[in-house]
């Protein structure tokens, strides 16, 4: 009977999930040759190619693809095995900021299940600044934050990552003949909000609230719907928005850092929080 090793095994479900190498090797905390050569293993155990490789893409066999779903069952029951004879569940208090969660975050949650199904996941969405400050006050273990341009980094900042904010708007969105520009913001303090007004004003263009929301699902259904425009960056928008910002003459907006500010310390919630991370990044 064969024998599978479950390291290769979760190697190949994490590859399967975040479709990189690299991204997998930086979620388990080790090096993409490590993770190329526990696959290669794994294949060669199994006598089946379970990924196509190319210089650009990693895909899914028809045998990889047979292979993915039991290949989770075993490891959540592994995992279910080792809960067993835990008389308590892991907890972890994220905080992530609205300006960061995208439409994809059911299926990153699925993932972070799936990969750690002993772990309750105790999720607190909000602004950056009061995500901050609960995490200062010791209320969550770790917060995924946006950082404006100009803000000094924290001592305890990790960047993951840098990406544009933009002009969104419907395709065939424009401003009213005579009026200053319709905007639709969250309510202060948040600090996508001052760098959008800050780059206005710069270049002496009007604007008006048309619409004030206090989070960023409200401000996008607002601007689905045609009211206005919003600064946002891609992966918080609802699909179908497009940059206007070029068509409009409006100055672009700079790039912000999402952030990972944690005090996690045991290795299952550190390899999670990396998964959480990565899958953002993706995103």
């Amino acid at each position: 009977m064969k024998v599978l090793d479950l390291d290769a095994v979760r190697a190949f479900v994490m590859v399967a999930d975040l479709h990189s190498f690299t991204r997998a090797a930086d979620t388990l905390d080790t090096t993409q040759s490590a993770v190329s050569l526990k696959l290669k293993r794994l294949e060669a155990h199994l006598g089946k190619q379970l990924l196509e490789r190319t210089p650009r893409v990693v895909r899914l066999s028809a045998d990889g693809n047979a292979f993915l779903n039991a290949a989770r069952d075993l490891l959540n029951a592994h995992e279910r095995a080792l809960g067993s004879l835990s008389l308590e569940r892991r907890r972890l208090a994220l905080g992530l900021s609205e300006h960061v969660a995208g439409p994809d975050l059911p299926l990153l949650l699925a993932r972070v299940n799936a990969h750690d199904p002993g772990l309750v996941v105790e999720l607190h969405m909000g602004t950056s600044s009061a995500l901050l400050a609960q995490f200062d006050e010791r209320r969550l273990d770790a917060v995924i934050v946006r950082y404006g341009p100009e803000e000094p980094a924290r001592d305890d900042t990790q960047v993951l990552f840098s990406e544009p904010l933009g002009w969104l708007a419907t395709p065939t969105w424009l401003p009213r003949v005579g009026e200053p520009l319709a905007l639709a913001l969250l309510s202060p303090p948040c600090n996508v909000r001052d760098v959008a007004l800050r780059t206005l004003a710069a270049v002496g263009i009007a604007w008006q609230e048309v619409f004030v929301g206090g989070g960023v699902a409200a401000v996008g259904a607002a601007v689905a719907a045609g009211l206005a425009v919003s600064p946002l960056a891609r992966r918080v928008a609802p699909r179908g928005l497009v940059d206007v910002g070029a068509r409009l003459g409006l100055p672009p907006l700079p790039e912000s850092r999402v952030t990972l500010h944690s005090r996690v310390r045991d290795e299952r919630s550190v390899e999670t929080l990396r998964l959480v991370t990565s899958g953002l990044a993706m995103q």
